[in-house]
């Protein structure tokens, strides 16, 4: 199954390091991040999942949640979280599904054949609390995720998502955003951007991030 932007993310249940988890109804409200790992004790990944427990109040503040993924069992993963917590000197604080039946993984095109025949790719998914799919990485096994990039996407998703604009190349919170295209009520525009706007060309419209102050 190949899951494509505004998908909506597949349902399933599935045990992980923190019980059992129903994932649209763990999600509830909440924006998510799931993102997948070859194996346990791959190094990698444990910088990995370190960072993402020690980004903890990052997600928060932007109502998101993190779930991981392996194809290892439970007892695996209790061993490899002993482990993440002591090396990177944090505290695992969101769950990693244990998917040794690989359901997830088939449910999510996670099983790459020219890349492992066993082994899930290294993918993230970002999913809005409509259950759709908004953003999707798939990352080399030798190049650890950069979540700078995935913590600036999703204020982009969810700033565009309320206001009538796209954030530009490198774009990063509080950066001026383009007004989009579609927008071209002169009257609107003033009342959607009291701020004013500078038109670079009549398609390239910047004006200063609404909802800062």
């Amino acid at each position: 199954m190949s899951l494509r932007l505004g998908d909506i993310a597949p349902d399933f249940e599935q045990q992980s390091s923190d019980g059992p988890i129903r994932f649209h109804q763990w999600l509830g409200d909440s924006w998510g991040v799931l993102f997948s790992h070859p194996a346990d004790f791959t190094p990698v990944c444990t910088t990995e999942l370190g960072l993402t427990a020690r980004l903890k109040d990052e997600f928060t503040k932007r109502n998101v949640k993190a779930i991981a993924l392996s194809v290892d069992p439970v007892d695996s993963h209790t061993k490899w979280i002993h482990d993440i917590n002591t090396t990177q000197k944090t505290i695992v604080n969101f769950p990693i599904l244990a998917d040794a039946d690989r359901k997830v993984a088939e449910l999510y095109d996670l099983i790459h054949p020219n890349a492992s025949t066993t082994a899930t790719v290294r993918s993230l998914f970002v999913i809005d609390p409509a259950k759709k799919i908004r953003l999707t990485i798939t990352y080399p096994a030798s190049t650890g995720r950069n979540f700078d990039e995935i913590l600036r996407v999703i204020d982009s998703l969810q700033l565009t998502d309320s206001h009538s604009v796209a954030t530009p190349g490198n774009w990063k919170d509080g950066d001026d955003v383009v007004i989009v295209p579609s927008l071209q009520d002169p009257e609107l525009i003033r009342k959607k951007f009291p701020k004013g706007y500078t038109a670079i060309t009549p398609y390239l419209r910047l004006t200063p991030q609404p909802n800062k102050p």
